[in-house]
């Protein structure tokens, strides 16, 4: 969901979760939403209105982050949300990126990690599955992968001390991971989203990821200047996604279904790939279910408690003091 799905007020949102999750298969689909807080915020009105996370980052501790989240979390599943893709866990390291900046946690990976997973319990305790972006690291890009394709160039060891160490952390309790349209030079000359390398060897093999691995928005400029959706949604299957984003067209989104058909019917190991991917995004689904509520039952759920708004009304103030 986005912005522009919001027509009218937290009733409406509602029921339009509820109308895509009755019905729509057994366990129910992944009903998700990018609830980040700052500017990265689709639902504006009856959810709790977070600053920054860096603002989060710097004025929270853990236990108040954890709460924070679970008390978003709780409204969101009141909603009919069932994954929120946050948190981010990009370390914010270059001053001029573009896209990530105050949505870091933190310049330093070692507090991404602690205020990122304190983060994800809360939004987990309440029954909303958390997703970890941009793997492995979007901290570092001077560019925006919504208009062209970032490459880092840092050697392995800085990325295992700085970008890829917050992951390194997540991988074990994290239940889903957003993948990063970036070139990472040390590691592979495809894109994150379409590299085995990145996608399996490392988030799989080497930091132990069992969970579920989306894509980025196959309709981003740093993927969509040189592939179709089709081409790009096969390549990102390849690589290790299991489940894809294409957020805008529906010509797009029936192209890649088509193409993955396609590519599963004449292929018995991209198949048995596809297998797998369906069987880690049907344990997801089972395990957080969307449950959207209705009438007294919603307005009672989106009331916030009194501390953790007045602690998000400290923490704002301090962002502007600072």
């Amino acid at each position: 969901m986005f912005a522009r799905n919001v027509t009218a007020d937290v009733e409406q949102v509602a029921a339009l979760c509820a109308s895509i999750a009755h019905g729509n298969g057994d366990p129910p689909p992944i009903v998700s939403v990018d609830q980040e807080g700052g500017r990265v915020a689709r639902i504006k009105e009856g959810v709790i209105r977070l600053p920054t996370a860096h603002t989060m980052g710097a004025c929270l501790d853990d236990a108040m982050l954890e709460r924070v989240a679970h008390v978003l979390g709780k409204q969101l599943g009141a909603l009919g949300f069932s994954l929120d893709y946050a948190p981010v866990l990009d370390v914010h390291t270059h001053a001029d990126n573009p896209v990530i900046g105050d949505r870091a946690f933190a310049t330093r990976p070692d507090r991404v990690a602690t205020a990122g997973l304190a983060f994800a319990r809360g939004l987990a305790s309440s029954g909303v599955a958390p997703c970890a972006k941009h793997f492995p690291g979007h901290g570092d890009t001077h560019t925006d992968s919504h208009v062209e394709l970032p490459r880092v160039s840092h050697d392995r060891a800085r990325l295992d001390a700085v970008e890829l160490l917050p992951f390194r952390l997540a991988a074990a309790v994290i239940p889903a991971v957003m993948s990063a349209h970036v070139v990472y030079d040390a590691l592979d000359e495809a894109p994150a989203t379409l590299s085995h390398r990145i996608a399996t060897d490392i988030l799989r093999g080497e930091l132990g990821f069992r969970g579920v691995l989306v894509s980025d928005d196959l309709e981003m400029r740093a993927v969509a200047e040189t592939l179709d959706a089709g081409q790009a949604a096969v390549l990102a299957i390849e690589a290790g996604c299991d489940a894809l984003l294409i957020c805008s067209s529906e010509d797009a989104q029936l192209l890649a279904l088509e193409a993955l058909v396609k590519r599963a019917e004449s292929n018995a190991s991209f198949r048995t790939r596809c297998e797998e991917a369906e069987g880690r995004v049907m344990s997801l689904r089972r395990a957080f279910p969307p449950r959207p509520l209705a009438g007294d039952a919603l307005a009672h759920a989106l009331r916030a408690p009194a501390d953790v708004l007045d602690v998000l009304a400290d923490a704002g103030s301090e962002a502007v003091s600072s």
